[in-house]
């Protein structure tokens, strides 16, 4: 008996998908699969690639679908072991096409959620102000400070800073108090768990913008707990810096967590979410 007449149909188009170009990919956290770029074939399938005609059961009202391209395409050939001489005819540096869809979040209380546990699990963040010294006066300028929205087992959405007015940042928000605040993924372990790039938009950044402002006496015990709870060490700061709190009171919230788009959170739906990875 040959081995053609007992194996499944089914098993053929499996065997003929993973031998004929399929090889090489990295799909992490979606479900994707290859499309051909050139034929009749492939007119066909990208003519009707469309989310109205996506099988009932995928559809999302949210647009889940996404044209998305694993990251293993973008190796150069020497990573990979193979040189031009090796490369079939078809492949350029263009890969193919893939459709993904995320196995999890989608919809405005998902994305609440991410934002509040990037504002609660990482530790510091980029801070950018407008100078307002010297030459670079008027010019955007950035910084990493540390932060913390809360005790560990109370987080609050609302990040506090340990600061010093010798700081060009701080002395720059003293004149003008409006910042942005970005706080990315890849502090933490789901980029580097999963082999996804900071860069890739899978791995999410949480834009915080507002004014920044001086912590007002009645919260400055919670400032306390906020930041030497998380940050041990800047008590032994010295003294000689007038440390001092401030906090930003948010007006506008912006997501990157997917590809193609950043979507902005309502501030009121941000404070009243609970921090999640979803």
């Amino acid at each position: 008996m040959s081995v053609g007449r007992w194996l499944p149909a089914w098993w053929w188009w499996l065997l003929a998908l993973l031998w004929g170009g399929a090889g090489g990919y990295v799909v992490v956290s979606s479900v994707s699969w290859p499309l051909p770029e050139e034929g009749a074939a492939a007119d066909e399938l990208h003519s009707s690639s469309t989310e109205e005609a996506l099988p009932a059961l995928l559809e999302e009202a949210g647009g889940l679908w996404k044209q998305s391209y694993p990251a293993s395409a973008y190796r150069e050939d020497a990573a990979l072991g193979s040189g031009p001489a090796r490369r079939q005819p078809g492949q350029g540096a263009t890969p193919s096409r893939m459709f993904s869809y995320r196995r999890e979040g989608g919809g405005a209380p998902g994305r609440a959620g991410t934002a509040r546990y990037l504002a609660h699990y990482n530790t510091w963040g980029f801070v950018a102000t407008r100078a307002a010294q010297g030459k670079i006066q008027g010019m955007p300028y950035g910084n990493c400070l540390l932060l913390s929205d809360g005790p560990v087992s109370n987080s609050t959405g609302v990040p506090f800073f340990y600061v010093t007015p010798k700081d060009n940042t701080v002395a720059d928000l003293l004149k003008n108090p409006v910042a942005s605040l970005t706080l990315p993924e890849a502090d933490g372990n789901f980029c580097r768990k999963n082999v996804i790039d900071p860069e890739d938009p899978r791995c999410a950044r949480l834009t915080l913008m507002g004014q920044m402002v001086t912590v007002p006496p009645e919260e400055v015990e919670f400032a306390k707990q906020a930041m030497f709870s998380r940050h041990p060490v800047v008590r032994k700061w010295p003294r000689s810096y007038e440390w001092f709190f401030m906090k930003m009171n948010i007006e506008h919230i912006w997501l990157q967590s997917w590809y193609g788009e950043v979507f902005a959170i309502a501030v009121e739906e941000y404070l009243k979410a609970v921090p999640s990875k979803g």
